[in-house]
């Protein structure tokens, strides 16, 4: 199990500066803690854990700034070095040598940038362990809250640096400044120059051989930060509402032909390493429980994990329609005052004018009130 974390990128000479100044601990090891606690998917309790909390874990820091593509080192030209992809393919070298070697699965898991890691990493892990003789292991990928979309931002912006970049063009600088290397099976998806494609999850998905979960908040916050919608202490105002609620919908739709799928309509980034990873749930499923089953029907008879198993689902994508609809969704605090909010005050919160709506829906107001608090 290899989870890694988030943290964005940089992709020119001065973001990466800026990156080094403010965000050391994301550019190098020096001032990394001697130890580090697992929590979610990392504990080692049953109770935070239940189905892999006695797992080997491998725990690799990011450090790379490249979405784990880099394969670069410093040089005249280059102040910094990108080697994401070269770190994993090392790390997985070292683990060979330390019981690897004799296990049945690996689990190449991540979130956010690691998250669009595992979709880049995943088959070359598996061929790396091929062609050094591992053919019995089953690469299998987890990527939580990576799986953006190149959609059009709320309102344009010119690319200054990482937050107001619009992501398609972010990484197309990223990759050549990092030298940034995707799968080759994607690459061939697209022209020369194109392979920026390769970092979006809808797009890199159909080229992938190894099975991969995908794990996606539908309005996710980093989504919603590179599209510019700031949510912050004033009301949101229609466009915003109508453009966050599309965004939900454009990603549902990315999400229908993934097999292994766990969707909440929530507003939130990153989960699996949370310890409230198992309080969530879509359609009355937990997503250690969704994991479980996706873990199954790759084990039994069905190999090729066609045949769903009887109770058993791994394809869960909540379909009500605005944020936190789901009454499990993480609480949400107000920014400013730091006040827990049900999701009757949220949407309030955010503008959301609850006649309008109701009229709209052809709905009582208190019957629309009484579906909001209870998710229906």
């Amino acid at each position: 199990l290899l989870p890694s974390p988030g943290g964005w990128y940089c992709f020119n000479r001065e973001n990466c500066d800026t990156r080094y100044e403010t965000m050391r601990r994301l550019m190098s090891s020096s001032e990394w803690p001697a130890t580090r606690v697992g929590t979610g998917i990392l504990s080692s309790q049953p109770e935070e854990n239940p189905h892999w909390w006695n797992a080997n874990m491998v725990f690799i820091p990011y450090c790379s700034s490249d979405v784990w593509s880099g394969a670069s080192s410093k040089s005249e030209k280059n102040e910094y070095a990108f080697m994401g992809a070269l770190i994993i393919q090392e790390v997985i070298k070292e683990l060979v040598g330390k019981g690897l070697s004799t296990a049945k699965v690996l689990l190449l898991a991540g979130s956010s940038a690691g998250g669009t890691g595992v979709l880049l990493n995943v088959d070359r892990v598996a061929e790396q362990l091929e062609e050094m003789g591992y053919q019995g292991i089953q690469v299998r990928g987890l990527a939580d809250s990576g799986w953006f979309l190149d959609n059009k931002q709320y309102r344009r912006t010119d690319c200054i640096d990482t937050i107001t970049c619009a992501p398609t063009e972010a990484i197309r600088r990223g990759i050549r400044y990092w030298n940034g290397i995707v799968p080759e099976r994607c690459k061939l998806q697209f022209k020369e120059g194109e392979e920026w494609n390769c970092f979006f999850g809808y797009k890199i998905y159909p080229t992938l051989r190894c099975p991969v979960f995908v794990v996606q908040w539908l309005f996710d916050e980093a989504q919603l930060t590179v599209d510019n919608v700031h949510l912050t202490g004033q009301p949101v105002q229609e466009g915003q509402w109508l453009y966050i609620q599309n965004l939900g919908r454009e990603l549902r739709n990315t999400l229908k032909d993934v097999t292994a799928s766990f969707a909440p309509a929530c507003l939130s980034h990153e989960i699996i390493t949370r310890n409230h990873w198992t309080d969530i749930q879509v359609k009355g499923t937990s997503l250690p429980r969704a994991l479980h089953c996706w873990d199954r029907s790759l084990h039994e008879s069905n190999r090729n994990g066609k045949v769903p198993l009887k109770g058993c689902p791994v394809h869960l994508i909540d379909s009500c329609p605005w944020p936190h609809c789901n009454p499990s969704c993480p609480t949400i605090r107000d920014q400013f005052t730091g006040q827990e909010m049900n999701v009757i005050q949220f949407l309030m919160h955010m503008g959301f004018d609850v006649q309008k709506m109701a009229q709209q829906q052809g709905l009582e107001p208190s019957k629309l009130l009484g579906m909001l608090s209870s998710g229906s």
